[in-house]
């Protein structure tokens, strides 16, 4: 094509006719992300400044110490990767893992083999323990693991955002140290919402995101490691082989140098400085607490309404609830008549679960009585609505 024809192809359709930015109304009770809250998004509505204006450098401190806060360490290396979780996912794995050395990956959902499949595609060699969707690891399985292979890193999803599980941390951090191999926690679901307390629990190296429980719009991954770490990262025998997620780069602009590294989301930090200073303000004892009362209650009104639930009360997970789908229910109907008349996101099932539970998010600002109530009420009176058979109960 000619640089005419071009020209004239791309001014052909007249585009004056699309109307300004408009999204709908939606309560996002769901996997994530969970709806902002209405200080986030003032604070991320803000003009951007320049990424190494003093102000701006300001600003970063106060984000690194909320979230040494929220994270309960006190670790030098703690910040707010640029990149949804994900991103400070594959950084973990970029960073402290050498082609030929061993990981231990304890999977026991959809997280899991993500970890696997990042492991892999770094040369690390892969080991790997399953537990069936639904259900945790013991403390004596991992042990025995960690003891028998050698890992240099052993990798575990707190909280599985697929199946609904919690993971009980305690006492794996001791193990680890004991067997010279560092601790890594995915808790993306879990950061600003339940219990985690890194340095008591011994854990070297965990990452999360923005959405969840932080009360922010997606686009940023918590990342925090130790001083175990950072020898590991300081005594590697090559480069780290992502430039982008290179945290001895990334440690000269979040460090005390402010060295530029890269453009940063100058807004997102604006915003999750927001949702940190609020989860402080509220206390973090109380933000735990108020997931947990609001999950239970959720837990006892789907339970009272015939429901069944996918995981035993001891695992789990607050921010997450996976509830089975009746047989004689039209799953995908129900959900997405939540959606177009009631403008309520809850999630299908993801992987193997899919089509058999739906997954019922209650993070950050969304964990509220009001939302569970509200959702309890639809459940009651609109789901004997996609009964496939008419006689049908649940």
């Amino acid at each position: 094509m000619t640089e005419a024809k071009l020209i004239t192809a791309l001014n052909k359709d007249n585009l004056s006719h699309i109307s300004k930015t408009y999204v709908p109304s939606r309560l996002l009770l769901g996997p994530g992300p969970s709806n902002a809250h209405p200080e986030v998004l003032n604070a991320l509505s803000l003009n951007p400044i320049g990424h190494l204006d003093e102000a701006y450098i300001s600003l970063m401190s106060d984000v690194q110490k909320l979230l040494r806060y929220t994270w309960q360490c006190n670790n030098r290396l703690t910040l707010p990767m640029s990149g949804t979780g994900s991103a400070a996912m594959e950084a973990s794995i970029a960073n402290f893992i050498e082609e030929g050395e061993k990981i231990l990956i304890a999977k026991k959902g959809y997280f899991g083999d993500r970890l696997v499949d990042m492991a892999t595609r770094y040369k690390a060699q892969v080991s790997v323990i399953d537990k069936p969707w639904g259900e945790a690891f013991t403390y004596e399985e991992i042990k025995y693991e960690i003891e028998t292979k050698k890992p240099a890193i052993f990798a575990i999803v707190h909280a599985e955002t697929s199946s609904g599980v919690l993971q009980p941390l305690e006492g794996i951090g001791d193990i680890c140290r004991k067997n010279n191999c560092l601790f890594l926690v995915d808790a993306v679901t879990s950061l600003g919402a339940l219990e985690l307390l890194i340095d008591e629990w011994k854990i070297d190296l965990a990452y999360s995101c923005s959405q969840k429980g932080l009360s922010c719009p997606p686009g940023l991954s918590p990342f925090t490691m130790n001083t175990r770490a950072e020898e590991k990262l300081s005594s590697r025998k090559t480069k780290v082989p992502n430039w982008y997620l290179d945290l001895s780069l990334l440690n000269k602009y979040w460090g005390s140098d402010r060295v530029y590294h890269h453009t940063a989301p100058v807004n997102m930090n604006f915003a999750i400085r927001e949702g940190l200073r609020l989860i402080a303000n509220e206390g973090l004892e109380n933000v735990w607490n108020r997931h947990n009362t609001n999950a239970k209650k959720l837990w006892n009104g789907l339970e009272s309404l015939g429901m069944e639930l996918l995981v035993p009360e001891d695992y789990r997970l607050p921010t997450l609830t996976t509830v089975k789908i009746p047989p004689a229910v039209d799953g995908d109907g129900f959900r997405n008549h939540l959606l177009r008349n009631f403008g309520i996101e809850i999630g299908n099932g993801l992987g193997e679960l899919s089509g058999k539970v739906w997954r019922v998010g209650l993070m950050g600002f969304n964990s509220c009585e009001e939302n569970v109530n509200r959702l309890l009420n639809l459940f009651d009176t609109e789901l004997k609505k996609f009964s496939i058979f008419e006689s049908s109960t649940f």
